[in-house]
């Protein structure tokens, strides 16, 4: 099944599996195995086995602030609290303590997520039976609306690394919904929007070269401005999304676009994007300090269903400018394909 913008479902799995390698886990097998009409459906898979599995090792628990009246002292003594209670005759002493408790953001992410899910009519049954089986596990979390969540406040460590993922795929659903008021129901986007999925398409291509080509060091990049003096004050910094490096000294500068229109246009003139452009052609230059001509640059865009994609390669003053576009409505194998071909072409 493909999306609006012409993008296979099942390869928004593979790019979750690159961008979070937990997916290629044999508990994930199944679901690397079934092609999914929706792309909610396919998230409630994740989830349910995902959550599962955490469930397994546990809920994370940290501590909670909590404040109660208590006959005997716990944590510290609220003093306010306290002599109210007192004039009001009971024996009660006002306490705030913090607590080891499961009801904490994590968890209130995850099933908002899941129940939010649940309600979807595209979403398979025996999805929303295995997430409704999660859910008893929850009885201690409470709902959160999500508008009023604060993904900033999520920290991870150690002891939480598992939850990554899993709170990620909660955000794609999350900030891909559409609140209604419409007879007080939920509804979802029929696919994520542009933001979310322009970082998935960055992450993924950026993970498919760490993975399969190692050798190439792919890495955003800080590069310095080629300056005649250590004046830099004021300039903005410049962190490309890929750099690949190989060991023949070539590099190659890779900018990863997606847009639901690739060109611009311009008195009914089209042209390619100028900030794009322009970025890349600044990266390589400032990068390729001695002139070289061994740094080149890449827009990378995902292929849209315009009718006109268009593809050039640019030499200037020796460095090799390319715009091209990956095209996701196809089998992953030659989504890999054209990964590939990037980097035979640009000889790394």
């Amino acid at each position: 099944m493909t999306n609006d913008k012409g993008i296979l479902i099942k390869n928004i799995y593979y790019m979750l599996t690159y961008a979070f390698q937990i997916l290629r886990q044999s508990n994930y097998d199944e679901i690397a195995a079934e092609d999914f009409e929706n792309i909610h459906d396919m998230f409630a898979a994740i989830l349910g086995k995902g959550v599962a599995q955490q469930l397994k090792q546990g809920l994370y628990r940290e501590y909670v602030e909590n404040a109660d009246d208590l006959p005997t002292l716990r944590g510290k003594l609220a003093f306010n609290g306290t002599i109210k209670n007192r004039l009001q005759h009971k024996q009660l002493l006002s306490c705030e303590y913090d607590e080891l408790s499961e009801n904490n953001l994590m968890n209130q992410v995850l099933k908002t997520t899941m129940l939010l899910l649940i309600k979807q009519p595209n979403v398979k049954q025996e999805n929303k039976a295995v997430l409704k089986k999660d859910l008893v596990y929850f009885n201690d979390v409470e709902y959160v609306e999500p508008a009023n969540i604060r993904w900033d406040r999520i920290q991870y460590q150690r002891n939480n690394q598992s939850y990554r993922m899993l709170l990620n795929v909660c955000r794609l659903v999350i900030d891909g919904m559409l609140l209604s008021t419409e007879q007080g129901t939920i509804k979802m986007a029929t696919f994520l929007d542009d933001q979310r999925m322009s970082h998935l398409y960055e992450k993924f291509i950026l993970e498919y070269y760490r993975y399969h080509h190692p050798e190439l060091h792919a890495n955003p990049d800080q590069v310095q401005w080629n300056l005649d003096d250590d004046n830099d004050m004021w300039l903005p910094s410049m962190i490309t999304d890929i750099t690949l490096k190989s060991k023949n000294g070539k590099v190659l500068i890779l900018d990863a676009k997606y847009y639901g229109q690739q060109m611009q246009s311009n008195f009914d003139i089209q042209s390619f994007r100028n900030a794009n452009l322009y970025q890349i052609f600044t990266y390589v230059k400032n990068r390729d300090t001695e002139h070289t001509g061994n740094v080149s640059g890449m827009l990378l865009y995902a292929k849209t269903n315009e009718d006109f994609q268009p593809s050039n390669d640019f030499l200037m003053d020796k460095n090799k400018i390319s715009v091209g576009s990956l095209n996701l409505n196809l089998p992953f194998t030659d989504i890999a394909a054209q990964l590939e071909k990037i980097v035979v072409d640009n000889e790394l």
